[in-house]
């Protein structure tokens, strides 16, 4: 009985994130971040691999927001096709 319950238990741990939830959770911290302020940024999910897009005013937005994503759970790969605003 207790093997079972333990057994339970470890595949619960172990449950995959759903994409809603993966890109529910990458929009909440790209939002909330000072640096990245993600509000222009695009975010897709498939099978936990998420692919930012848009546009941001530096190089440090772009690596900040795919950074921030890497963290998010479940998330497998991250496919930054972010754009870096032309000045002039």
């Amino acid at each position: 009985m207790v093997f079972f319950l333990l057994a339970g238990l470890v595949l619960a741990a172990h449950k995959p994130v759903s994409d809603d939830n993966i890109y529910d959770n990458v929009r909440i911290k790209l939002a909330s971040d000072i640096d990245v302020k993600g509000g222009n940024l695009n975010v897709d999910v498939k099978q936990g691999v998420v692919t930012l897009s848009g546009i941001v005013e530096n190089e440090l937005q772009k690596d900040k927001a795919a950074r921030l994503t890497k963290k998010i759970k479940g998330v497998k790969k991250v496919v930054n096709n972010i754009e870096v605003k032309k000045h002039g």
